[in-house]
């Protein structure tokens, strides 16, 4: 089956290890069903596997890809969630220790077809097109948990989300508009800036601008470059809630504004199933959507894989096979 898989580890160059061609069909264990793919969203966890993130040179050749929708064994349209806990895990799926995300242990969604446990599993809404329902596992999914479940905003909050292109940030800038919180945004960019006010954002500023007040909560998956920016943006009491570290994970902690103003510091990844199934409900019963970037072949995978490598991306890229 047509697939894009990490055939080799370039820390600098990530793309060059990327390949697009045949691989065989996915092996089903017990408990495991298929999807045949209609389409596959791209993430920025896909350029950390080509860089030998997460995965080690033995493991390769592995399919990349943790979002897509399509078609059950039974023809049912689904959605996939891609957090793989270990067989009798109860609880958050995000905190089973010897948890893993397709495309890490077992082969991605970037292929004609994948195999996941029937658990991972979430019904399409019939109003999402697959396109739409693609975008929504890892990126939307992340935002959805760090807005509603870790930072626990409710409508009249302030959020300051930093960086206003990727997926998680045009995701966050959507539904906390939606949720009725006050959203401003930092990003270098008028291109940039102006797609987020279109999503609804309040306000935009430079990045690392002094802010007229400061906020309730920040979204920030950009680390060492914005850390500083972020803590001193807080109110006493608020939280900064982190999923990721694209610019380095080791900024300077300033501990002394951490305690004194009792700010709260949140590690946040991904979301469970049963999280999955509320975005996808709310996306149904609001009309909310995803932004699409771009829709591209499978077999184009690697111009999305640049774009994606660019930073030039507003919202997702969408590969179909």
């Amino acid at each position: 089956m047509l697939s894009v898989y990490a055939n080799a580890i370039h820390p600098n160059d990530p793309v060059t290890g990327l390949v697009v061609g045949d691989r065989p069909e996915p092996e089903v264990r017990e408990g495991w069903t298929t999807v045949t793919v209609k389409a596959a969203a791209l993430n920025h966890h896909d350029l950390w596997t080509l860089r030998g993130v997460g995965i080690r040179p033995e493991q390769l050749p592995m399919i990349l890809g943790g979002d897509a929708s399509g078609i059950d064994e039974d023809g049912n349209e689904v959605v996939v969630h891609s957090v793989i806990t270990q067989p009798g895990w109860v609880g958050d799926d995000t905190l089973d220790p010897k948890r893993s995300l397709l495309s890490e242990v077992y082969d991605g969604t970037l292929a004609e077809k994948v195999s996941v446990p029937r658990r991972n599993l979430v019904p399409k809404p019939a109003s999402l097109t697959f396109e739409e329902a693609a975008c929504l596992p890892t990126a939307w999914l992340t935002a959805y948990r760090m807005l509603f479940v870790k930072a626990q905003l409710a409508p009249g909050s302030t959020v300051l989300i930093q960086g206003a292109g990727g997926g998680v940030s045009t995701a966050s800038i959507a539904l906390g508009k939606a949720a009725g919180l006050r959203v401003w945004v930092t990003t270098r960019t008028e291109d940039k800036a102006k797609n987020a006010l279109a999503l609804g954002a309040d306000q935009v500023f430079e990045s690392g601008a002094r802010l007229p007040e400061r906020v309730d909560a920040v979204i920030d998956n950009v680390g060492q470059a914005t850390w500083g920016h972020s803590l001193k943006s807080l109110k006493p009491g608020g939280a900064i809630v982190t999923c990721g570290a694209t610019s380095g994970p080791n900024p300077p902690s300033d501990l002394n504004r951490v305690f004194f103003l009792q700010l709260r510091v949140i590690g946040s990844t991904m979301g469970t199933r049963d999280e999955l199934e509320q975005l996808l409900a709310l996306l149904d019963t609001t009309g909310l959507r995803p932004q699409i970037d771009s829709v591209l072949p499978l077999a184009d995978a690697e111009a999305g894989m640049k774009r994606l490598a660019s930073g030039e991306v507003q919202g997702k890229i969408v590969l179909v096979p």
